[in-house]
C-alpha cells in the first residue's frame, strides 16, 4: 500500500490542506530492469514549491493538477535492478511525495548516513547549503571586513548564509521574526547583531544601527518591506544577492515597493536573483567545503523536524507562517 499526495487545486493566497489529495494506491510497486524500489525516510517542505503551484510561467514547470507534488527526499532503496544501487542504500534527490515509489535512479545521489543525518543532506548538505554558499559566494563575492545583512535568517538558507559570512570575517546581521530567533542567531549562529521585524517600527533605522558601516553585502529571502529598509541603507557598489521573496509569494496582486533603481545607480549596486540550478557546475567543490566546515564545527544546524508522512501539506503551509527554525522535514 503506497500513498501519495497530489496537487487537487491551485491555491488563491495562501495555500490551505484542500488544495492536496491524499490518495492511496494498493498495487504492489516492484522494481523493472535498470529501476530500483524507494522508501521515503525524510521529505523536504520549501517555499519555492509555492510557485510551483500557481500556473505562472517561471524558471521550473508549475506542477499539474491530479499529479503528484515533488520536492527534495532522502529515501531507502528496498530493492534494485539497478547496477549503481544496492538494496539499503540511502539516496537524495528530486522525488514525489509518496512513501514508496518506483524511480530509474537518474539525479539521485548516494548519501552516508554515517557522516551526517539522513535529513541533513535535504538541508545543510544539500540544496540549502548549496544555495546559501553560492549565492554568497559567486554573487555576494565577500571580502573580509565587509558587512552582511540577510534576511529570513532564522529560516534554513539564512542561517548558513550568516555563518559562511562569519567564516569568511564578515560582520553579519539577522533580520528574524521573534525574540527567540534572534537570540539563536546570536547564540547558535555566531551573527554579531539581529533584529526582530515585528517588534521593529522603524526597520530602516534598526538596520543602521546594526551596520554602522552600511551593507555591502545583502542576502534577499523575503523581499517586500524588510528589503526596501536594507536598500536605503546600502553602501557604494553593494551586491544584493536575491534569492527568494517569501513575503509576497501569497499576494493575488502584484505588490508594491519603492523603486530600487536610484539606489542601484547612486551606489554602482548589484541586485541579481539566481536559482542554484545556475552553477550546477560547482556543486562538488562547494559541497566538499560545506562538509568540510561541518566536520571543523565551523558550521552547524537547527531543524524543524515534523513526524508523519499525512503532515507534509501542514509542514509546508507552516512555513509561510514562520514556524520553522532552520531547514523544515517531514519525517516519514
Amino acid at each position: 500500500m503506497t500513498k501519495n499526495i497530489l496537487l487537487k487545486s491551485r491555491p488563491e493566497g495562501t495555500p490551505s490542506v484542500s488544495n492536496f489529495e491524499f490518495v492511496t494506491d494498493e498495487k504492489n510497486l516492484s522494481a523493472g530492469k535498470g529501476e530500483i524500489l524507494v522508501e521515503a525516510a525524510y521529505v523536504s517542505v520549501d517555499p519555492y514549491l509555492r510557485g510551483r503551484m500557481s500556473d505562472a510561467k517561471s524558471y521550473i514547470a508549475p506542477f499539474e493538477i491530479g499529479k503528484p507534488i515533488h520536492s527534495g527526499v532522502v529515501a531507502k532503496v528496498t530493492a534494485s535492478n539497478n547496477d549503481a544501487f544496492k538494496e539499503g542504500d540511502y539516496v537524495s534527490g528530486m522525488l514525489d511525495w509518496a512513501t514508496a515509489q518506483v524511480h530509474t535512479g537518474e539525479g539521485l545521489l548516494k548519501v552516508d548516513p554515517s557522516k551526517a543525518s539522513l535529513s541533513a543532506y535535504l538541508g545543510i548538505l544539500g540544496m540549502t547549503g548549496l544555495t546559501a554558499f553560492l549565492g554568497l559566494h559567486e554573487i555576494g563575492k565577500p571580502v573580509a571586513g565587509e558587512t552582511l545583512v540577510v534576511s529570513g535568517a532564522a529560516g534554513a538558507v539564512g542561517s548558513v548564509v550568516g555563518q559562511i559570512g562569519k567564516i569568511l570575517g564578515l560582520r553579519v546581521v539577522g533580520i528574524a521574526g521573534t525574540d527567540e530567533k534572534v537570540a539563536m542567531l546570536k547564540d547558535k549562529f555566531g551573527f554579531d547583531a539581529a533584529i526582530n521585524y515585528n517588534t521593529t517600527d522603524d526597520m530602516a533605522a534598526a538596520i543602521k544601527a546594526a551596520a554602522p558601516d552600511g551593507v555591502d553585502v545583502y542576502f534577499d529571502n523575503v523581499g517586500g518591506p524588510i528589503s526596501d529598509a536594507v536598500l536605503v541603507n546600502i553602501n557604494r557598489f553593494a551586491r544584493m544577492i536575491i534569492c527568494g521573496a517569501i513575503s509576497v509569494y501569497n499576494n493575488t496582486e502584484i505588490p508594491m515597493s519603492m523603486s530600487v533603481q536610484p539606489f542601484l545607480v547612486k551606489n554602482s549596486a548589484l541586485m541579481q536573483g539566481f536559482i542554484v540550478s545556475n552553477y550546477a557546475e560547482k556543486f562538488p567543490e562547494a559541497m566538499k567545503q560545506l562538509a568540510t566546515w561541518l566536520s571543523e564545527g565551523k558550521l552547524t544546524y537547527t531543524e524543524t523536524v515534523v513526524e508523519g508522512f499525512e503532515n507534509i501539506p501542514t509542514a509546508f503551509i507552516d512555513l509561510f507562517e514562520g514556524k520553522n527554525k532552520g531547514k523544515m522535514v517531514v519525517k516519514i
